[in-house]
Protein backbone atom coordinates (compact mmCIF):
# COMPACT_ATOMS: atom_id res chain seq x y z
CA UNK A 1 0.00 0.00 0.00
CA UNK A 2 1.79 3.05 -1.02
CA UNK A 3 2.11 6.10 1.62
CA UNK A 4 -0.27 9.69 0.05
CA UNK A 5 1.34 12.49 -0.04
CA UNK A 6 -1.33 14.61 1.24
CA UNK A 7 -1.34 12.47 4.59
CA UNK A 8 2.62 13.76 5.51
CA UNK A 9 2.53 16.35 8.43
CA UNK A 10 3.49 20.05 8.62
CA UNK A 11 6.76 19.73 9.58
CA UNK A 12 7.77 17.39 6.85
CA UNK A 13 5.89 19.30 3.89
CA UNK A 14 8.17 22.65 5.40
CA UNK A 15 11.47 20.46 5.59
CA UNK A 16 10.64 18.90 2.03
CA UNK A 17 10.30 22.89 0.41
CA UNK A 18 13.57 24.12 2.32
CA UNK A 19 15.56 20.46 0.72
CA UNK A 20 13.83 22.07 -2.72
CA UNK A 21 14.83 25.44 -2.50
CA UNK A 22 18.83 24.54 -1.62
CA UNK A 23 19.68 20.97 -3.12
CA UNK A 24 20.39 23.10 -6.01
CA UNK A 25 22.90 25.11 -4.25
CA UNK A 26 24.68 21.80 -2.04
CA UNK A 27 25.34 19.82 -5.05
CA UNK A 28 28.49 21.94 -5.60
CA UNK A 29 31.41 20.59 -3.45
CA UNK A 30 31.34 22.48 0.18
CA UNK A 31 34.06 25.56 0.69
CA UNK A 32 37.58 25.06 2.49
CA UNK A 33 36.83 25.42 6.01
CA UNK A 34 37.95 28.85 6.83
CA UNK A 35 39.11 27.71 10.76
CA UNK A 36 37.17 27.26 13.80
CA UNK A 37 37.75 23.86 15.93
CA UNK A 38 38.83 20.98 15.03
CA UNK A 39 37.37 17.51 14.24
CA UNK A 40 37.57 15.16 17.00
CA UNK A 41 40.62 12.77 17.19
CA UNK A 42 39.95 9.44 16.35
CA UNK A 43 42.38 6.48 17.58
CA UNK A 44 42.84 3.66 14.84
CA UNK A 45 41.63 0.31 15.52
CA UNK A 46 39.39 -2.59 14.18
CA UNK A 47 41.57 -2.94 11.38
CA UNK A 48 41.63 0.59 10.09
CA UNK A 49 44.68 3.07 10.15
CA UNK A 50 43.78 6.30 9.53
CA UNK A 51 46.22 7.98 6.68
CA UNK A 52 48.69 10.74 8.06
CA UNK A 53 47.70 14.43 6.42
CA UNK A 54 44.35 12.36 5.08
CA UNK A 55 41.47 14.63 6.74
CA UNK A 56 39.76 17.17 5.46
CA UNK A 57 37.78 19.86 7.61
CA UNK A 58 34.61 21.38 6.00
CA UNK A 59 33.30 22.83 8.48
CA UNK A 60 33.27 22.74 12.52
CA UNK A 61 30.41 19.84 12.66
CA UNK A 62 31.54 18.36 9.07
CA UNK A 63 34.88 16.05 8.55
CA UNK A 64 36.27 13.66 6.54
CA UNK A 65 38.76 11.12 7.18
CA UNK A 66 40.96 8.54 5.02
CA UNK A 67 41.83 4.91 6.31
CA UNK A 68 43.38 1.55 4.72
CA UNK A 69 42.02 -1.72 5.66
CA UNK A 70 43.35 -5.11 4.84
CA UNK A 71 39.63 -6.09 3.83
CA UNK A 72 39.78 -3.61 1.19
CA UNK A 73 42.13 -2.48 -1.44
CA UNK A 74 43.46 1.05 -1.73
CA UNK A 75 42.21 4.04 0.39
CA UNK A 76 38.64 5.30 1.77
CA UNK A 77 37.00 8.00 2.63
CA UNK A 78 34.46 8.03 5.47
CA UNK A 79 32.79 11.86 5.93
CA UNK A 80 31.07 12.60 9.35
CA UNK A 81 28.45 15.10 9.90
CA UNK A 82 28.06 15.89 13.82
CA UNK A 83 25.03 17.23 15.80
CA UNK A 84 26.04 21.26 16.25
CA UNK A 85 25.55 20.44 20.20
CA UNK A 86 27.86 17.46 19.69
CA UNK A 87 30.97 19.63 21.46
CA UNK A 88 28.98 21.58 23.55
CA UNK A 89 27.29 18.70 24.83
CA UNK A 90 30.40 16.75 26.27
CA UNK A 91 27.78 14.57 28.45
CA UNK A 92 25.62 13.50 25.78
CA UNK A 93 25.50 10.64 23.65
CA UNK A 94 23.96 10.63 20.03
CA UNK A 95 22.30 8.27 17.69
CA UNK A 96 23.92 7.21 14.34
CA UNK A 97 22.66 7.08 10.70
CA UNK A 98 24.73 5.34 8.13
CA UNK A 99 24.14 6.96 4.45
CA UNK A 100 25.60 4.44 1.66
CA UNK A 101 25.91 6.38 -1.43
CA UNK A 102 25.12 4.94 -4.86
CA UNK A 103 27.12 4.10 -7.59
CA UNK A 104 29.87 5.56 -9.33
CA UNK A 105 30.11 7.57 -6.15
CA UNK A 106 31.61 8.46 -3.27
CA UNK A 107 31.07 9.76 0.45
CA UNK A 108 31.17 13.84 -0.31
CA UNK A 109 27.65 13.56 -2.48
CA UNK A 110 26.33 13.23 0.82
CA UNK A 111 26.61 16.97 0.42
CA UNK A 112 23.90 17.11 -1.90
CA UNK A 113 21.23 16.30 0.63
CA UNK A 114 21.09 18.86 3.04
CA UNK A 115 18.56 16.65 5.70
CA UNK A 116 21.81 14.61 6.66
CA UNK A 117 23.16 17.62 8.63
CA UNK A 118 20.85 16.88 11.41
CA UNK A 119 20.95 18.21 14.94
CA UNK A 120 19.92 15.11 16.53
CA UNK A 121 22.06 12.10 15.34
CA UNK A 122 25.62 11.71 14.02
CA UNK A 123 25.38 10.96 9.97
CA UNK A 124 28.44 8.73 9.06
CA UNK A 125 29.20 8.36 5.01
CA UNK A 126 31.66 5.70 4.45
CA UNK A 127 33.31 4.87 1.27
CA UNK A 128 31.20 2.13 -0.92
CA UNK A 129 33.61 2.01 -4.10
CA UNK A 130 31.86 3.08 -7.62
CA UNK A 131 30.69 -0.34 -7.47
CA UNK A 132 31.19 -1.98 -4.43
CA UNK A 133 27.92 -3.03 -3.99
CA UNK A 134 28.27 -3.48 -0.35
CA UNK A 135 29.62 -6.84 -0.54
CA UNK A 136 32.07 -9.49 0.12
CA UNK A 137 33.12 -9.89 -3.59
CA UNK A 138 33.37 -13.74 -4.99
CA UNK A 139 36.52 -12.63 -6.46
CA UNK A 140 39.29 -10.76 -4.67
CA UNK A 141 41.90 -10.73 -7.39
CA UNK A 142 40.13 -8.35 -9.91
CA UNK A 143 41.77 -5.07 -10.63
CA UNK A 144 39.87 -3.60 -8.08
CA UNK A 145 42.39 -5.91 -5.62
CA UNK A 146 40.62 -6.39 -2.15
CA UNK A 147 36.80 -5.92 -2.22
CA UNK A 148 35.05 -6.73 1.31
CA UNK A 149 33.26 -4.19 1.44
CA UNK A 150 30.74 -5.76 4.10
CA UNK A 151 33.05 -6.58 6.19
CA UNK A 152 34.70 -3.14 5.89
CA UNK A 153 31.36 -1.27 7.30
CA UNK A 154 29.81 -4.02 9.15
CA UNK A 155 33.03 -5.40 11.35
CA UNK A 156 35.05 -2.17 11.17
CA UNK A 157 33.57 0.98 10.32
CA UNK A 158 30.43 0.61 12.71
CA UNK A 159 33.06 -0.95 15.96
CA UNK A 160 35.41 2.07 14.89
CA UNK A 161 32.79 4.70 15.13
CA UNK A 162 31.14 3.79 18.16
CA UNK A 163 34.79 3.23 19.74
CA UNK A 164 35.16 7.41 18.79
CA UNK A 165 32.64 9.04 19.20
CA UNK A 166 29.91 9.62 21.42
CA UNK A 167 27.18 7.56 20.03
CA UNK A 168 24.00 5.32 21.69
CA UNK A 169 25.59 2.20 20.32
CA UNK A 170 22.44 -0.16 20.33
CA UNK A 171 19.76 -1.03 17.35
CA UNK A 172 17.39 1.45 18.43
CA UNK A 173 19.06 4.26 17.80
CA UNK A 174 21.39 3.24 14.75
CA UNK A 175 19.65 3.29 10.99
CA UNK A 176 21.32 2.43 7.94
CA UNK A 177 20.12 4.38 5.22
CA UNK A 178 21.07 4.56 1.13
CA UNK A 179 19.68 5.09 -2.50
CA UNK A 180 20.52 3.20 -5.72
CA UNK A 181 23.44 1.02 -5.40
CA UNK A 182 23.30 1.95 -1.54
CA UNK A 183 19.61 1.01 -1.25
CA UNK A 184 20.32 -2.21 -2.09
CA UNK A 185 23.79 -1.53 0.60
CA UNK A 186 20.73 -0.18 3.20
CA UNK A 187 18.11 -3.57 2.72
CA UNK A 188 21.07 -6.54 2.95
CA UNK A 189 22.96 -5.05 5.99
CA UNK A 190 19.92 -4.40 7.68
CA UNK A 191 19.17 -8.43 7.17
CA UNK A 192 22.38 -9.11 7.32
CA UNK A 193 22.70 -7.60 10.77
CA UNK A 194 19.71 -7.55 12.16
CA UNK A 195 21.15 -6.78 15.74
CA UNK A 196 22.65 -3.43 14.22
CA UNK A 197 20.70 -1.66 12.64
CA UNK A 198 16.50 -0.79 14.05
CA UNK A 199 16.11 1.47 10.88
CA UNK A 200 16.04 0.92 7.58
CA UNK A 201 15.53 3.35 4.69
CA UNK A 202 16.21 2.31 0.77
CA UNK A 203 15.56 4.88 -1.89
CA UNK A 204 15.39 3.93 -5.55
CA UNK A 205 17.07 1.20 -4.66
CA UNK A 206 17.99 -2.14 -6.61
CA UNK A 207 16.55 -4.51 -4.18
CA UNK A 208 15.03 -7.63 -6.01
CA UNK A 209 17.77 -9.40 -7.38
CA UNK A 210 14.92 -11.90 -8.64
CA UNK A 211 14.16 -9.04 -11.39
CA UNK A 212 16.57 -9.78 -14.74
CA UNK A 213 16.63 -5.79 -15.02
CA UNK A 214 18.29 -5.49 -11.53
CA UNK A 215 20.60 -7.87 -12.25
CA UNK A 216 21.36 -6.36 -15.17
CA UNK A 217 22.48 -3.43 -13.53
CA UNK A 218 24.90 -4.61 -11.49
CA UNK A 219 26.67 -6.35 -14.48
CA UNK A 220 26.42 -3.08 -16.32
CA UNK A 221 28.74 -1.75 -13.46
CA UNK A 222 31.21 -4.45 -13.38
CA UNK A 223 31.35 -4.06 -17.42
CA UNK A 224 31.32 -0.51 -17.11
CA UNK A 225 28.52 0.06 -19.07
CA UNK A 226 27.99 3.76 -18.39
CA UNK A 227 26.07 4.81 -21.68
CA UNK A 228 22.76 4.26 -20.72
CA UNK A 229 23.07 4.62 -16.74
CA UNK A 230 24.67 8.47 -17.81
CA UNK A 231 21.87 9.44 -19.88
CA UNK A 232 19.35 9.45 -17.25
CA UNK A 233 21.45 10.69 -14.45
CA UNK A 234 23.45 9.01 -12.17
CA UNK A 235 23.38 8.09 -8.32
CA UNK A 236 25.97 10.70 -8.23
CA UNK A 237 24.60 14.65 -7.74
CA UNK A 238 23.54 16.35 -10.94
CA UNK A 239 24.45 19.31 -11.70
CA UNK A 240 28.37 18.31 -10.95
CA UNK A 241 28.90 17.17 -14.66
CA UNK A 242 30.43 13.76 -12.86
CA UNK A 243 29.24 10.67 -14.64
CA UNK A 244 33.33 9.24 -14.67
CA UNK A 245 32.41 5.33 -15.07
CA UNK A 246 32.49 2.74 -12.46
CA UNK A 247 36.55 1.77 -12.46
CA UNK A 248 38.45 -0.85 -14.11
CA UNK A 249 36.45 -3.88 -16.18
CA UNK A 250 35.90 -6.76 -14.02
CA UNK A 251 34.71 -10.26 -14.31
CA UNK A 252 31.01 -10.60 -14.69
CA UNK A 253 31.15 -13.02 -11.73
CA UNK A 254 32.97 -11.00 -9.74
CA UNK A 255 30.67 -9.56 -6.70
CA UNK A 256 28.17 -12.14 -6.71
CA UNK A 257 28.81 -14.72 -9.01
CA UNK A 258 26.90 -16.39 -12.42
CA UNK A 259 23.20 -14.06 -12.54
CA UNK A 260 22.35 -16.64 -14.57
CA UNK A 261 19.47 -19.36 -12.50
CA UNK A 262 21.22 -22.58 -14.58
CA UNK A 263 21.87 -25.37 -12.37
CA UNK A 264 21.50 -23.10 -9.24
CA UNK A 265 24.76 -21.17 -10.76
CA UNK A 266 23.15 -18.01 -9.46
CA UNK A 267 23.16 -19.30 -5.55
CA UNK A 268 24.58 -16.29 -4.27
CA UNK A 269 22.21 -13.87 -5.66
CA UNK A 270 19.52 -15.42 -4.21
CA UNK A 271 21.49 -15.63 -0.83
CA UNK A 272 21.56 -12.05 -0.45
CA UNK A 273 18.93 -10.86 -2.24
CA UNK A 274 16.69 -8.63 -0.40
CA UNK A 275 13.03 -8.90 -1.57
CA UNK A 276 13.46 -12.78 -0.66
CA UNK A 277 10.50 -13.76 1.80
CA UNK A 278 13.56 -15.92 3.88
CA UNK A 279 15.48 -12.37 4.10
CA UNK A 280 13.31 -10.29 4.82
CA UNK A 281 11.74 -11.99 7.46
CA UNK A 282 14.64 -11.24 9.21
CA UNK A 283 13.74 -7.30 9.43
CA UNK A 284 11.33 -8.66 12.09
CA UNK A 285 11.61 -5.24 14.93
CA UNK A 286 13.25 -3.38 12.09
CA UNK A 287 11.90 0.15 10.72
CA UNK A 288 11.87 -0.22 7.15
CA UNK A 289 11.12 2.57 4.82
CA UNK A 290 11.24 2.27 1.43
CA UNK A 291 11.02 5.75 -1.40
CA UNK A 292 11.18 5.41 -5.28
CA UNK A 293 10.18 7.31 -8.18
CA UNK A 294 8.79 5.61 -11.11
CA UNK A 295 9.16 8.44 -14.35
CA UNK A 296 12.59 7.05 -16.00
CA UNK A 297 14.14 3.91 -17.23
CA UNK A 298 16.08 3.24 -13.71
CA UNK A 299 13.66 4.15 -11.19
CA UNK A 300 10.48 2.57 -13.16
CA UNK A 301 12.13 -1.10 -12.44
CA UNK A 302 13.26 0.18 -8.74
CA UNK A 303 9.60 0.88 -8.26
CA UNK A 304 8.65 -2.82 -9.19
CA UNK A 305 11.19 -4.14 -6.89
CA UNK A 306 10.34 -1.93 -4.14
CA UNK A 307 6.43 -2.40 -4.72
CA UNK A 308 7.55 -6.49 -4.76
CA UNK A 309 9.43 -5.86 -1.02
CA UNK A 310 6.18 -4.14 0.49
CA UNK A 311 3.83 -6.76 -0.34
CA UNK A 312 6.31 -9.53 0.51
CA UNK A 313 6.45 -8.09 3.90
CA UNK A 314 2.96 -7.53 4.07
CA UNK A 315 2.66 -10.81 3.24
CA UNK A 316 5.01 -11.75 6.41
CA UNK A 317 3.36 -9.17 8.15
CA UNK A 318 5.84 -6.93 9.15
CA UNK A 319 5.11 -3.81 8.88
CA UNK A 320 6.63 -1.09 6.41
CA UNK A 321 6.33 2.45 4.47
CA UNK A 322 6.51 2.59 1.15
CA UNK A 323 6.32 5.74 -0.58
CA UNK A 324 6.46 5.61 -4.52
CA UNK A 325 5.98 9.62 -5.41
CA UNK A 326 6.09 8.65 -9.37
CA UNK A 327 6.58 11.65 -11.66
CA UNK A 328 7.22 13.83 -8.33
CA UNK A 329 5.12 16.80 -8.80
CA UNK A 330 3.69 15.68 -5.21
CA UNK A 331 7.28 15.42 -3.28
CA UNK A 332 9.04 18.64 -4.05
CA UNK A 333 9.97 21.15 -7.68
CA UNK A 334 12.96 19.45 -8.00
CA UNK A 335 11.97 16.33 -8.61
CA UNK A 336 10.94 14.73 -11.67
CA UNK A 337 10.53 11.15 -10.27
CA UNK A 338 13.82 10.19 -11.62
CA UNK A 339 17.18 8.70 -10.61
CA UNK A 340 18.46 11.60 -8.97
CA UNK A 341 19.43 13.76 -5.79
CA UNK A 342 16.87 15.97 -7.06
CA UNK A 343 14.36 13.67 -5.85
CA UNK A 344 16.47 12.15 -3.13
CA UNK A 345 17.34 15.21 -1.15
CA UNK A 346 13.43 16.14 -0.52
CA UNK A 347 13.17 12.08 0.29
CA UNK A 348 15.57 12.26 3.08
CA UNK A 349 14.05 15.38 4.44
CA UNK A 350 10.51 13.44 4.55
CA UNK A 351 12.46 10.84 6.24
CA UNK A 352 14.96 12.24 8.63
CA UNK A 353 12.61 13.63 11.29
CA UNK A 354 10.62 10.82 10.98
CA UNK A 355 13.60 8.74 12.17
CA UNK A 356 14.36 11.50 14.78
CA UNK A 357 11.15 10.41 16.19
CA UNK A 358 12.14 7.02 16.25
CA UNK A 359 15.31 7.55 17.98
CA UNK A 360 13.40 10.20 20.40
CA UNK A 361 10.66 7.51 21.39
CA UNK A 362 13.72 5.02 22.17
CA UNK A 363 14.81 7.27 24.54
Amino acid sequence: MRTPPTTWRARTRTAVAAAALTVTAMLAAPPAHAGGAAPPVLTDGFGLTQVAGGTEVHSDDDFTITVTTPQVAGKHKIRIFLPSGYRTEPGKRWPVAYFLHGGPGNPDDAAAAPALRSDSMITVVPDGGRKGWYADWLMQNTAEGAANWETFHLKQVVPFIDANLRTIADKRHRAVVGLSMGGFGALHYGEARPDLFGHVASLSGGIDFGMAEVRAAVLATELNITGAWCAVSTSTPSGTGRCTGYGPTVDSDAIFGSPYPVLNADRIWKAVDPAAPVNLAKLAGTDVTLYTGDNDVIDHFTAIAARNVKTRMDTLGLPSRLVDYGDGSALAPTCDGGHNYGCWAPALADYVPRLQDSFDAAG
